[in-house]
């Protein structure tokens, strides 16, 4: 088989299966592993899969940066963020994470809902300007511009000062196997500190993230208390996930 071959074969694989496990190409294809992980690794230098162990799994298109994660999804966005506003109770406390979904998650809350709303992001802050009813409570820390939060040990520090009823989530990455990733080391730990403040961590996946696999693992599937997404509940990762126990919140 050439290498172009070999190429298409492991982007199907990743397609259907949601995995490549390098031993399993090699054996099928009649060729060694070391041929099976170079092809890997060129594509994971294309940013068409995430290298793991062993193999290969879907890269989200999540991992873009702010400003092009605006165009990514909108609607599947708005229908986590629908669902996820309707957790944020009456005189209740939220920590709310960065990015584009969670700010979807503002602009479905109801403008004169008395809250407290924790974030570490600058424009999640800003957007509650606007909603007279929310305590906001900023933590500051240096600016991740990838992903327009604060990141770092200060920021940090500060999480672990505070304290939620509930904590609304967001990464790059949602798969049975590897987990809830995301894009950065310092984002993932921010992430992990952010969801140990609170009572109840749901994650905000829209169903493009479904499925694919970023560098750092944020947290193992028994750290959230559910998963609010647009992907269809018949989604064989989906399938997946609800055996294993993980609570689907459906979104749409």
């Amino acid at each position: 088989m050439l290498a172009a071959e070999r190429r298409d074969h492991l982007l199907e694989l990743l397609a259907r299966e949601g995995k490549v496990v390098a031993k399993e190409v090699a054996a099928g294809l009649g060729i060694s592993e070391d041929s099976v992980r170079r092809d890997l690794r060129d594509l994971a230098g294309e940013g068409l899969c995430q290298r793991v162990y062993g193999g290969a799994l879907p890269v989200s298109p999540a991992a873009v940066d702010y400003r092009s994660r605006k165009s990514v999804a909108p609607d599947g966005k708005r229908k986590v963020a629908a669902l996820a506003a309707g957790l944020v109770r009456p005189g209740g406390a939220v920590i709310l994470d960065g990015g584009t979904t969670a700010l979807a998650v503002v602009h479905a809350l109801p403008r004169d809902l008395d809250c407290t709303v924790i974030t570490h992001s600058p424009t999640i802050a800003a957007a509650l300007i606007d909603h007279p009813g929310a305590e906001v409570f900023l933590i500051g820390g240096r600016v991740f511009k990838h992903s327009a939060v604060a990141c770092g040990a200060a920021a940090v520090e500060a999480a672990q000062n505070v304290s939620a009823d509930l904590c609304l989530l967001g990464v790059t990455g949602v798969h049975p196997d590897a987990g809830l990733t995301a894009g950065d080391a310092e984002e993932a730990a921010m992430k992990r500190a952010l969801a140990a403040r609170a009572a109840d961590t749901y994650v905000l996946a829209s169903s493009e993230k479904v499925g694919t696999a970023s560098r750092f693992r944020v947290l193992p599937w028994g750290g959230i208390s559910g998963l609010i997404t647009d992907a269809d509940p018949h989604d064989p990762m989906i399938e997946k996930l609800a055996a294993g126990g993980v609570e689907i919140l459906p979104a749409g």
